[in-house]
C-alpha cells in the first residue's frame, strides 16, 4: 500500500507541488496505514537546510479547512467541493501558474522549459516547471524511499525496536546526511521512533555521524516533550563515541526540557556531563540548570551552580539574573543571592525592580545579613524608591529586631546601634521618601521604649503629630511600657491621658501595662481605680487581667477581702477565675482568721 502511496507522491513533488497546500492533504492518502497527524510538532528553522523548505508531511491535515477538498479513495481524482474553485485541483495549479516566464514564487523560480516525453501521466503542466535552489541535493535523496521511510515512522502505532529496524533494512535504503536530515525535520514523527530510527543510522558503516544530525535529533524530541530519558542516552553515547561532534546548545534544550518537566537530579547530571562530552557550559547552561534544581527545591546544588557560574563569570541577561535571584531567595540562599547580584552590578545588569525587593527581604530575615539589606537601600533605583515601602519598613523591622546576643535564642538584646541606624533610616524616610506611615514610626518607637531611651521615643511621637500622622492606641501603649518599665508612673499615666483624648476607645494592651506597673510598686488602689475605668473606654477585663491582679493582692498585700470582691465582680461579668488563684484567695484569707484567732487567745490569757 505505502508504495502505491509513494508513487502518487512523487509526482505531485516532481511537478512542483511542494509549496502548494495540496501537500497538506498527501499525508491522508495513506490514512489506513498511518495516522501520524495525531502529533503536534514543529521543527525550529535553525535546523532547516533553506528558506523555503521542501519538507514531506510538512502540514497538520486538522489545519486545513474541511470545506475546501473532499478526498476520494486512493486512486481517484482528487475534487475541490467549493462551486466558486476551479474544477479539478489542476486547473487551480495552472491558474496560480499563469505567470509570467521568470515570475518568484518566494525562493523558487518558474520558468519555461522544452516538453519532456517521460513527464508522468495526469500531468497538465504544459512545459512550465518550478526549480528550487536545493535540487542538487534532492538528488541524493531517494525520493521514493524517504516517503517509505517517513510512512514506516510517523505510523501510530506502536513499534517494537527490533521490528522498526527489520522494517528499515526491508526498505534498503542508501544512507548520506541529506537523507538523514530530510527525515529528522519532518514533523508528526513521534520522538521514540526517531530514537529508533537514529540508533539504526548509527549502525549503519556508510553514515558518519555529525553535529548537525544530532541537534536535528534533539530539537526534534524536545519539541515534542517525551522520551527525553532515552534521548539523553543516546546523545551521551554519541559524544561519548564521537569527541567533540557534541555542542553545548544541544545539551542545554536537553536541560531545558528537563526543567519544564520538574526532572532537577536528571539537569544536574547533565550539567555535571558537559566536561566529559567536550562541551563548554554557557550562561544559558547554568540558568537551566539552577531552574530546574530550584523547581525541585533541591537549593544546596543550586548553590553550588550558581557558583561555578560566578566563578566561570558566565551571568544571562537581566531577566534571568533576576529569576536566578528570586529561586535563591526562596531557598532561603539570601547571601548566594546577595553574590549574583553583586556580580550583576559589576557588569552593569540592572535586575528587575521586583528581584531586587524580595532580595532586600530575604537578608532582613537573617541578623548577620540586615547590613547588606541596608547597602542596597542606598542603591535603590531613584525613580523606584518612592514604590519602595516595603522594603525600607523590612529594613527598619530588621534592625529593630531584638539580635541574639550568646547564640541561644532565648538570650536576645536589642542593639542600640542597630535601634540608632533605624531611626536615622526613619529621617532619610522622611526626606527623601519613601514617605514613612504609622507602621514605621512605630517599630522605631517600640525598639526606641523598650532600650529605654524615652526621650528619642517622645521626639518621634511629636514628628508623627507634625507630619499630620495620629498615633495610635499600640503607639501610646509601646511608650507607656517603657515607662512603667522603667518605674515612671507618673509620666505613663501622662501618656494615658494622652491617649483618652485622641481615642474614644482603647485596648485591654494599655490599661494592662499601666496597672501592671501600679501592682509592680504596690499602689494598689490606683490600679484598682483603672481596673474600674477601663469600661468608660469601651474596654473589658478579661479573665487573666483579674486573675493577675487578684494574685498581687495575695501575694504581695495580703489582701483577700478586695480580692473576693473582685472574685465577685467576675462573677456578675461571667468570668471564672481559675482554682490556682481561688485556692489562693482562700488560704490568705485562712491563714489571716487563724492569725487573728492567734491573737485573741493571747489576750485572753
Amino acid at each position: 500500500m505505502w508504495k502505491s502511496a509513494v508513487e502518487a507522491r512523487r509526482v505531485f513533488y516532481h511537478h512542483g507541488l511542494r509549496n502548494h497546500a495540496l501537500v497538506a492533504l498527501l499525508p491522508q492518502l495513506t490514512s489506513s496505514e498511518s495516522s501520524f497527524f495525531h502529533y503536534s510538532r514543529w521543527v525550529s528553522s535553525k535546523s532547516c537546510l533553506h528558506q523555503t523548505t521542501t519538507r514531506l508531511f510538512s502540514s497538520n491535515p486538522f489545519q486545513e479547512p474541511e470545506s475546501l477538498y473532499k478526498i476520494t479513495p486512493f486512486g481517484e481524482n482528487l475534487e475541490a467541493v467549493s462551486s466558486e474553485g476551479p474544477s479539478s485541483v489542476f486547473d487551480g495549479i495552472e491558474e496560480n501558474l499563469e505567470a509570467e516566464n521568470g515570475s518568484d514564487l518566494g525562493d523558487n523560480k518558474v520558468v519555461m522549459v522544452e516538453g519532456d516525453e517521460n513527464t508522468d501521466s495526469g500531468s497538465d503542466f504544459g512545459d512550465k516547471k518550478v526549480v528550487t535552489e536545493d535540487d542538487e541535493k534532492m538528488e541524493l535523496v531517494d525520493l521514493e524511499k524517504l516517503e517509505g521511510v517517513l510512512s514506516l515512522l510517523q505510523s501510530s502505532g506502536i513499534i517494537v525496536d527490533g521490528s522498526i529496524e527489520s522494517s528499515l533494512d526491508e526498505i534498503g535504503v542508501s544512507l548520506n546526511e541529506e537523507f538523514v536530515v530530510r527525515v529528522l525535520e519532518t514533523p508528526y514523527v513521534p520522538g521514540e521512533n526517531l530514537i529508533s530510527f537514529f540508533k539504526w543510522v548509527l549502525k549503519k558503516p556508510e553514515f558518519v555521524v555529525t553535529g548537525k544530525a544530532v541537534e536535528l535529533l534533539v530539537t526534534a524530541v524536545c519539541i515534542e516533550g517525551r522520551n527525553v530519558y532515552a534521548l539523553w542516552d543516546l546523545v551521551k553515547e554519541i559524544g561519548k563515541k564521537e569527541k567533540g561532534i557534541l555542542r553545548g546548545e544541544v545539551l542545554n534544550e536537553l536541560i531545558a526540557l528537563l526543567s519544564r518537566l520538574g526532572k532537577g537530579k536528571a539537569a544536574f547530571e547533565i550539567f555535571n556531563k558537559f566536561g566529559e562530552l567536550g562541551c563548554a557550559p554557557n550562561a544559558d547552561t547554568y540558568y537551566f540548570t539552577i531552574e530546574a534544581l530550584s523547581r525541585r527545591t533541591i537549593y544546596d546544588w543550586a548553590s553550588i551552580v550558581c557558583e561555578k557560574m560566578l566563578n566561570a563569570d558566565k551571568l544571562p541577561g537581566a531577566e534571568k539574573v533576576g529569576k536566578i535571584v528570586t529561586f535563591l531567595c526562596k531557598g532561603n540562599k539570601p547571601k548566594d543571592a546577595h553574590l549574583v547580584y553583586l556580580s550583576a552590578k559589576e557588569k552593569n545588569i540592572v535586575l528587575p525592580v521586583s528581584s531586587i525587593k524580595l532580595l532586600i527581604s530575604s537578608l532582613c530575615r537573617k541578623d548577620e545579613s540586615i547590613k547588606l539589606a541596608v547597602e542596597m537601600l542606598d542603591e535603590f533605583p531613584k525613580e523606584e524608591r518612592k514604590y519602595a515601602i516595603k522594603s525600607f519598613s523590612d529594613v527598619i523591622n530588621g534592625l529593630c529586631r531584638a539580635k541574639d546576643v550568646t547564640g541561644e535564642k532565648q538570650l536576645r538584646s536589642y542593639c542600640s546601634k542597630d535601634i540608632e541606624e533605624a531611626r536615622n533610616l526613619l529621617l532619610k524616610m522622611i526626606d527623601a521618601g519613601p514617605p514613612p506611615g504609622n507602621a514605621v514610626f512605630n517599630t522605631v518607637i517600640n525598639a526606641l521604649s523598650r532600650k529605654g531611651e524615652m526621650g528619642e521615643a517622645r521626639k518621634l511621637l511629636k514628628v508623627m503629630e507634625d507630619r499630620g500622622l495620629k498615633p495610635d492606641v499600640y503607639t501610646y501603649s509601646v511608650i507607656m511600657s517603657g515607662y512603667t518599665k522603667g518605674g515612671e508612673m507618673e509620666e505613663a499615666y501622662k501618656i494615658l491621658n494622652e491617649a483618652k483624648k485622641k481615642h474614644s476607645k482603647l485596648s485591654p494592651v494599655t490599661y494592662h501595662t499601666i496597672i501592671r506597673g501600679y501592682c509592680k510598686l504596690e499602689q494598689y488602689d490606683k490600679a484598682l481605680e483603672l481596673l474600674g475605668e477601663m469600661k468608660e473606654y469601651g474596654v473589658e477585663p478579661n479573665e487573666d487581667e483579674y486573675n493577675k491582679f487578684i494574685q498581687s493582692l495575695c501575694l504581695k498585700a495580703l489582701d483577700w477581702t478586695t480580692a473576693e470582691k473582685l472574685l465577685e465582680e467576675m462573677k456578675e461579668n461571667g468570668l471564672h477565675l481559675n482554682a490556682i488563684t481561688k485556692g489562693l484567695v482562700r488560704a490568705v484569707k485562712e491563714l489571716e482568721q487563724e492569725e487573728v484567732g492567734t491573737k485573741e487567745i493571747m489576750t485572753t490569757a
